[in-house]
């Protein structure tokens, strides 16, 4: 250690009691970090590029220091894609310090990494209160049996107005809309349970009509006049 001029003619003082960090909360116990191993915990966050043109939700299952499992969704950019299928293979076995000072490809991964990174290491992770936290595979229950990420994709203009592309429950087909024009309704296909159901051998036309759903007011007697395809009419 080198120390300067001044310092090597100061005098010593001796430093009063030392209580350590504050502790933070983690897997329903109280913990004072002090080395990253010190950390668990799963939680979410979310990332963006420079130009802002794509961004990502990462998710972490976070066990004494090291990622054990990850899940990256992104959205709007599809070089993106393929920075997540790198991503899923850099993260799981690195410490989340390691993860922070790794390219993680994309640079929205990226800052969904260090937004992670702030929340677990300041015990603000969806499982602070969890005694044990959650077992590895939690990240992937979030999705759902039929593995898809929730999408949310609409469209509008002044003069046409708006359309739905792609909600929670699926790929919107049709849009209901009633004597004023308004919306009233959707239907639309599960695509994660259509292509469970082709994978199984199912016919496809009936795991279309299986796979196949409405919301709001769909039918004539509820006041529906015209039904038109979002990407078409």
């Amino acid at each position: 250690m080198i120390y300067s001029a001044e310092v090597e003619h100061m005098c010593p003082v001796v430093k009063g009691a030392y209580h350590g960090p504050a502790p933070i909360p983690e897997e329903g116990k109280w913990v004072q970090a002090k080395e990253i191993k010190d950390i668990s915990g799963l939680t979410h966050g979310v990332g963006w590029c420079a130009p802002q043109q794509g961004g990502c939700k990462l998710t972490l299952n976070v066990k004494e220091g090291i990622i054990e499992e990850a899940l990256i969704e992104t959205i709007g950019c599809s070089g993106m894609t393929h920075s997540a299928a790198m991503a899923a293979e850099i993260l799981q076995g690195k410490t989340i310090l390691e993860a922070m000072n790794t390219d993680l490809v994309c640079d929205a991964i990226n800052v969904a990494m260090r937004e992670l990174f702030l929340q677990i290491v300041y015990g603000r992770s969806q499982t602070a209160f969890s005694e044990g936290g959650l077992p590895i595979g939690a990240g992937l229950e979030d999705l759902g049996n039929t593995l898809r990420s929730q999408i949310g994709t609409m469209y509008g203009t002044r003069a046409k107005g708006a359309r739905y592309l792609e909600m929670a429950e699926g790929y919107v087909t049709r849009l209901a809309l009633d004597k004023g024009n308004l919306i009233i309704g959707y239907e639309f296909v599960n695509l994660g349970k259509f292509m469970k159901a082709v994978k199984k051998g199912t016919d496809a036309n009936e795991a279309l009509k299986a796979a196949t759903g409405r919301y709001g007011r769909f039918k004539e007697e509820d006041g529906a006049v015209k039904f038109i395809d979002p990407r078409e009419e």
